[in-house]
């Protein structure tokens, strides 16, 4: 269960620089859904504003990642941070831009084993390689 109030679409039209970021996520997305992320944020029009600005940036603008890696990568993250919502919110986005059965499964497979190395080399608190630091 939330913790916030889900903001319904009547509600935010009442929240001026709510109605301007919903009008902005589905005229980037190009739809009309907004997902229960954002109408938890409507309640802090700033911060919603701030966090749409910010993702919108990383996520949707020009880049030297593709898009579908870009949501590749954002649900390896969600998945080490335990973010139940963003992994199934970004799995389907990586989905929609592509993302086959066969790289889903290889992705699963290298978060898997990206989880157990980094708690292996943590454990043994095995110090980086001199060859694998940047050289100022």
């Amino acid at each position: 269960m939330a913790t916030v109030k889900l903001l319904t679409d009547a509600e935010v039209e009442a929240i001026p620089i709510a109605k301007a970021v919903f009008d902005d996520i589905r005229a980037t997305r190009k739809s009309d859904f907004v997902n229960n992320f954002w109408r938890g944020l409507a309640n802090d029009p700033v911060l919603l504003k701030r966090t749409w600005e910010d993702l919108k940036a990383v996520m949707a603008g020009e880049g030297a990642l593709d898009p579908l890696v870009r949501e590749m990568i954002y649900i390896a993250v969600s998945t080490a941070n335990g973010c139940q919502y963003c992994v199934h919110s970004h799995t389907a986005a990586a989905r929609a831009k592509g993302m086959t059965d066969a790289q889903y499964g290889e992705l699963l497979a290298v978060i898997g084993l990206a989880g157990k190395t980094n708690h292996l080399v943590t454990a043994m608190q095995i110090p980086a390689d001199p060859e694998f630091l940047v050289k100022s």
